[in-house]
């Protein structure tokens, strides 16, 4: 841990502690709304088609509180039967854990601890910058066991939040992901977490060029096995970008998201409680200023560091470049991890909580009707677990570890059923046509020309 980081600590805990403290009235203000499903101005009518009214549209309740809402289908179907079997939705946190700001303070601000053993690697990109994949290789590689019936491990691929801060849940996660038989992998954006920044170039907050590069990588380290990604908390816009361009050519095979901010734009704009706006904003003034010198000459420095939010600095670290400025609407037009989303053909479960702090209430940070309208999202919604926080007793992890795994072995075996389906359907259909073949073709006699014809129609027919 660097020697800032534990000032930086407590710094965050002092302010948070002070905020918990105030009486808290405002509209941003957690404890001050009600539960999905209630009435109220905020979240407007249950009958109409207002967040609420989607929130709370009669699906069966899940274990523990939680709520399943996404469109109907097969694979929803698959879900919630595994969802109603996890044993990780069973319990709840005990009442000293069940507060938002505590659970959230617990994930950012405590150390990571020992344990992981993790093996780096830099990767060089197509104009020379560089990003870091950090192999998590211990502890518990041996006697780990196989993420799928064929004995071939997957990889999964974490994203930090876009702060760079690697946090204990992470390792939790990657650790957890090791003993079951997969090869967690970090990424790590440009200048984050000891990357060296090489060239002058940060990464924007949902340009995913970098991330592309890094998972054809990963794809060529293990051409066969499968890929999943998670992201965490506003690594989230990362994730959600790359799925939306690449579409049905992503390599990953399916994707989770734990607290992701899904409103980005409006997000910046509304600004975080301040104990978490704060705390952020200082995490990145002291990540960067490092590079001060290296940045001088494409953005105007001395304003960066004296911005008093985050949308202040997003704006002047990429909007007013010296080289290329650009207005804050164009850069959300390229930006915006929403923009491509009809594109995604990747399953996608989003694991949020109602009482999140730093997102705000449900009605103004999910956009419930991306979730019933298209089929590869499903959206978990719990009562209670804060921001990227989900704790249970030590030593057990947070519970959205385990769902997350659950989730991803539950994808497999729903794909491997579809794919030995749709090989016996193909198989049938083949031994149907030839029963056909073989019963016409001597009865009567065809021309040359007909028989190209028939040829034609069934490429035609078999190519549509």
């Amino acid at each position: 841990m660097p020697p800032w980081g534990a000032a930086l600590a407590l710094l965050l805990a002092a302010l948070a502690l002070l905020a918990l403290r105030l009486r808290r009235p405002s509209r941003r203000a957690v404890g001050a709304r009600t539960l999905p499903g209630a009435r109220s101005e905020d979240h407007g009518e249950v009958d109409g088609g207002g967040p609420a009214g989607q929130l709370s549209d009669g699906r069966e309740p899940l274990p523990g509180g939680c709520r399943l809402i996404c469109k109907p289908s097969a694979l929803a179907q698959c879900l919630l039967r595994a969802l109603r079997r996890s044993a990780a939705l069973e319990p709840g946190p005990l009442p000293w854990l069940s507060g938002p700001h505590l659970q959230t303070l617990c994930h950012f601000v405590l150390p990571v601890g020992p344990g992981s053993e993790l093996a780096r690697e830099y990767l060089q990109l197509a104009d020379d910058g560089l990003v870091a994949l950090d192999w998590v290789v211990g502890p518990g590689a041996r006697g780990r066991r196989a993420t799928n019936a064929g004995g071939l491990p997957a990889v999964l691929l974490v994203i930090t939040n876009a702060w760079g801060r690697l946090t204990r849940n992470v390792l939790g996660l990657c650790l957890l992901a090791l003993e079951r038989g997969y090869y967690p992998v970090i990424f790590h954006r440009r200048g984050h977490h000891g990357c060296p920044l090489v060239s002058p170039r940060l990464q924007p907050f949902g340009d995913p060029s970098d991330l592309k590069e890094a998972i054809t990588y990963i794809r060529f380290r293990h051409p066969a096995a499968p890929l999943f990604a998670v992201s965490e908390g506003s690594g989230s816009a990362l994730l959600l970008s790359y799925l939306g361009e690449c579409g049905s050519s992503s390599y990953v095979t399916g994707a989770a998201c734990i607290s992701p901010v899904l409103r980005c734009r409006e997000w910046f704009e509304a600004g975080l409680p301040w104990p978490y706006e704060r705390g952020f904003l200082l995490h990145q003034k002291i990540a960067l200023s490092r590079y001060a010198t290296a940045l001088e000459d494409t953005v105007d420095t001395g304003k960066l560091f004296r911005s008093r939010s985050l949308r202040e600095f997003e704006e002047t670290l990429f909007c007013h470049t010296k080289s290329f400025p650009i207005s804050w609407d164009t850069y959300w037009d390229h930006n915006d991890p929403l923009r491509d989303v009809d594109e995604a053909a990747v399953p996608v479960l989003c694991v949020c909580s109602a009482d999140d702090p730093v997102c705000g209430p449900p009605s103004h940070f999910l956009p419930t009707e991306l979730f019933h309208s298209n089929p590869y999202f499903f959206l978990l919604l719990s009562r209670h677990g804060g921001h990227c926080g989900f704790l249970r007793q030590e030593p057990l992890p947070a519970w959205s570890h385990d769902v997350i795994l659950e989730y991803f072995r539950a994808l497999t075996d729903f794909f491997r059923t579809e794919e030995r389906m749709k090989g016996l359907s193909k198989r049938r259909a083949s031994f149907l046509a030839g029963r056909r073949r073989w019963g016409t073709l001597p009865k009567r006699e065809v021309s040359p020309s007909s028989s190209l014809e028939e040829i034609f129609s069934w490429k035609r027919s078999y190519t549509r």
